[in-house]
C-alpha cells in the first residue's frame, strides 16, 4: 500500500507517518509540502489513499482535491485538519472528500479511517466514518 501524506509542516507529516506505520506494516509513505508535490507525487506513482491538509501555502487543500478529483476520481482523498469537523467536513466531502479526520483525533480515528475507505472495495465516496 502506497500513502501520501500531504502537509505544510514536516513534524504533522511524520506525526501521520508513525500513527500509521504500525497500522499498515509494509506500506509505503510519501510526502509532499504543498499542492504542486502533490500532483508531482500522484505522477511519479500510484498511491491508495492521500491524506491532505486543508490549510497549505499557495493553493489550499480544497483548491488540490479539486484537481486531485478531477484527474484521479477513483483516488480516496482524506482531509485532515485541526479545523472544527462540523464547519469542514460537509463542505470537503461535498468537494470530492473520501472522508475528513480532525488532527486531534488523528491518533484514533486515521488508521481505522482509512481501513474502513479499502475495506469498501468500490469507489469509496464519502464513506460516513462515525459511530
Amino acid at each position: 500500500m502506497n500513502i501520501l501524506i500531504a502537509d505544510d509542516h514536516a513534524n504533522v507529516r511524520r506525526g501521520l507517518r508513525e500513527i500509521l506505520v504500525d497500522a499498515f506494516l509494509g506500506a509505503s509513505f510519501s510526502e509532499a509540502s504543498n499542492g504542486d508535490e502533490v500532483l508531482a507525487q500522484l505522477i511519479i506513482s500510484r498511491h491508495d489513499v492521500l491524506l491532505l491538509d486543508i490549510n497549505m501555502p499557495g493553493r489550499s487543500g480544497m483548491e488540490v482535491l479539486k484537481d486531485v478529483k478531477h484527474i484521479y476520481p477513483l483516488l480516496p482523498v482524506i482531509m485532515v485538519s485541526v479545523q472544527p469537523e462540523n464547519q469542514y467536513a460537509p463542505r470537503c466531502l461535498l468537494a470530492g472528500a473520501t472522508a475528513y479526520v480532525n488532527k486531534n483525533s488523528a491518533s484514533e480515528e486515521l488508521a481505522p479511517a482509512i481501513r474502513k475507505i479499502l475495506d469498501s472495495g468500490a469507489n469509496p465516496a464519502q464513506i460516513p466514518l462515525g459511530n
